[in-house]
């Protein structure tokens, strides 16, 4: 009979054991699959903001070129921004002077390296420029944008072009 306990504690024992073994295995898992997704959703974050700010590099419109540069500078920040902004003015002249119309195609956008707060992105986009309303050529592009999280969101931190 003392046998028959000692071996139903022992059963139930090696039960808790396996219960709580289950229950912490759950537990990583899960952490782990909800680590993942929010991963996969700050890459694609980066990604799209580079899509986007290549987007806004390359579609300049001399009929709304204050506005189209303002876009730009609301998606950027740091060094990049702080550049691009004293060099502004000057850009949106030679934009209007020479009645410059520029639409960004994107081609495709790949994700080249990933931190937890930053990544570098490389995008192929294709532009098509007009100058003066007659006058147009065609171009290919491929642009490394890095990307920097600020809060909730992404901004370009810095632009380079790939050869």
């Amino acid at each position: 009979m003392q046998a028959m306990r000692h071996r139903g504690r022992d059963v139930l024992a090696l039960g808790l054991a396996v219960l709580v073994l289950i229950g912490g295995l759950a537990g990583w898992l899960g952490f782990q699959a909800v680590r993942a997704h929010r991963e996969a959703a700050l890459r694609g974050m980066f990604v799209q903001m580079a899509r986007q700010g290549a987007l806004d590099l390359t579609t300049i419109d001399y009929t709304h070129a204050d506005s189209d540069v303002q876009r730009i500078l609301d998606a950027a920040t740091g060094k990049f921004r702080d550049d691009f902004q004293s060099r502004s003015q000057l850009f949106v002249d030679v934009v209007k002077r020479a009645q410059s119309k520029s639409e960004g195609t994107i081609n495709d956008a790949g994700l080249e390296a990933f931190h937890d707060d930053s990544a570098q992105v490389l995008v192929a986009v294709a532009v098509k420029t007009t100058y003066a309303g007659n006058q147009s050529d065609m171009k290919a592009w491929r642009m490394r944008i890095d990307v920097q999280r600020i809060g909730d969101s992404a901004k370009m931190s810095n632009v380079g072009f790939v050869p």
